[in-house]
């Protein structure tokens, strides 16, 4: 049997097909892809900007311990819906990383793990990542859900949800740093 041109060619697609959706190479190609087209996450107009009102949502961390939603009131917040199978998710941590480097310690950080705990740790060390971890343990707010992941929301002081993102954003921009830096400072 004679291989031609096009038989070689369609057998290459065939190969390049299968590592892409049955191999870990799929994987990692979706999450640089991801990675190549992530934007700045879009900021809600005043207009449309919506409270949050309802902070009964309970939570437990990484270690255990149980958080009340009604804690984070008054503080600006960053929520995160994220699983570590999905690589939009992935593609976005290290640059939320980044931001809760600089920003953990002014703005009230909540990664919400749509994933089992012991494959999020797992994760969580391979990769060098030292963000608060949650899950949640009552349903998220009406406003705080999404049918997809990953899912951020920005809220501000006064409950203010300003951003409303779903979908692999670019969370290290200088517009991001400039609406926390606005929002802190009100």
């Amino acid at each position: 049997m004679k291989l031609n041109r096009d038989k070689l060619v369609n057998a290459i697609w065939i190969l390049v097909i299968v590592l892409l959706l049955f191999t870990p190479v799929g994987f990692y190609a979706k999450v640089l892809f991801s990675k190549l087209i992530a934007t700045s996450a879009s900021i809600v107009e005043p207009e449309s900007q919506k409270p949050v009102g309802d902070y009964n949502w309970r939570l437990i961390n990484d270690s255990e311990a149980t958080f009340d939603f009604h804690e984070a009131k008054g503080e600006v917040v960053l929520v995160n819906f994220w699983a570590t199978w999905c690589p939009p998710c992935v593609a976005e941590m290290p640059s939320l990383q980044e931001v809760y480097n600089d920003y953990g310690d002014k703005v009230h950080f909540m990664f919400v793990a749509e994933d089992e705990k012991e494959k999020v740790s797992a994760f969580l060390i391979k990769k060098g990542y030292d963000l608060p971890i949650y899950y949640s343990i009552t349903n998220p707010p009406s406003l705080l859900t999404s049918t997809t992941i990953p899912a951020t929301y920005i809220i501000d002081k006064k409950g203010n949800i300003v951003v409303s993102e779903t979908g692999v954003a670019n969370w290290n921009s200088d517009k991001t740093r400039r609406l926390l830096d606005e929002l802190l400072s009100e």
